[in-house]
């Protein structure tokens, strides 16, 4: 069990995430630190001490949602497929969600004024996810459950064919796909990658 101190300033941290998440939705980049820390109900000085620049508030939120996206893909690589599935679930619901879609369009309305948080935002979002499959992936490889290959290609691959145009689709305002057709999507996606990806017997 966790010492005291330490809980509280996790918990301390998380509040400020999700607060800064938050401002983010709403107001985007321009969402000042009072009104985070304010959101947080902590002083400006506690922000600061748990984060040193609002960049770095920003490309954190990118984390947590690489981290709820690869947990799907702990366990047992036994049925890949499910497996695959249950990432690819999980990956549109944060990619293509309300809050997803949000840091997308505030990532690409200040990338250009601040390249570093472009930078930590896929280093801390992106380039995790795709890291952590490209894992999973090479391990299934290893155990011939899917054909020899660059594992890192085939994230990338898969990754894409998850995004592709519904992203688009998303940021213009489209409707969003009904759960039975989203369900029906991704099953047709995953099982398209594994045909791709079959092991060579």
């Amino acid at each position: 069990m966790g010492h005291p101190a330490e809980s509280a300033i996790t918990e301390t941290r998380n509040r400020l995430i999700q607060a800064a998440r938050e401002a983010f939705m709403e107001e985007g980049y321009r969402a000042s630190v009072d009104s985070i820390a304010s959101r947080a109900g902590v002083a400006k000085q506690t922000l600061y001490n748990h984060f040193p620049s609002k960049d770095e508030l920003f490309s954190e939120s990118a984390g947590q949602v690489s981290d709820a996206i690869v947990v799907s893909l702990d366990g047992q690589t036994d049925d890949v497929r499910a497996t695959l599935i249950r990432f690819g679930t999980t990956f549109r619901q944060k990619v293509l969600g309300a809050e997803g879609l949000a840091m997308f369009r505030t990532l690409m309305a200040e990338a250009v004024r601040f390249p570093t948080l472009a930078q930590a935002f896929f280093a801390k979002g992106p380039e995790q996810t795709t890291a952590r499959l490209a894992n999973f992936l090479g391990r299934a490889m290893a155990a011939s459950q899917l054909r020899q290959d660059d594992p890192r290609f085939a994230a990338e691959m898969l990754i894409g064919m998850l995004k592709n145009i519904e992203h688009f689709r998303h940021i213009s305002g489209n409707t969003e796909l009904s759960e039975p057709h989203e369900k029906a999507r991704i099953e047709q996606i995953t099982d398209c990658f594994l045909r791709a990806y079959a092991p060579n017997h």
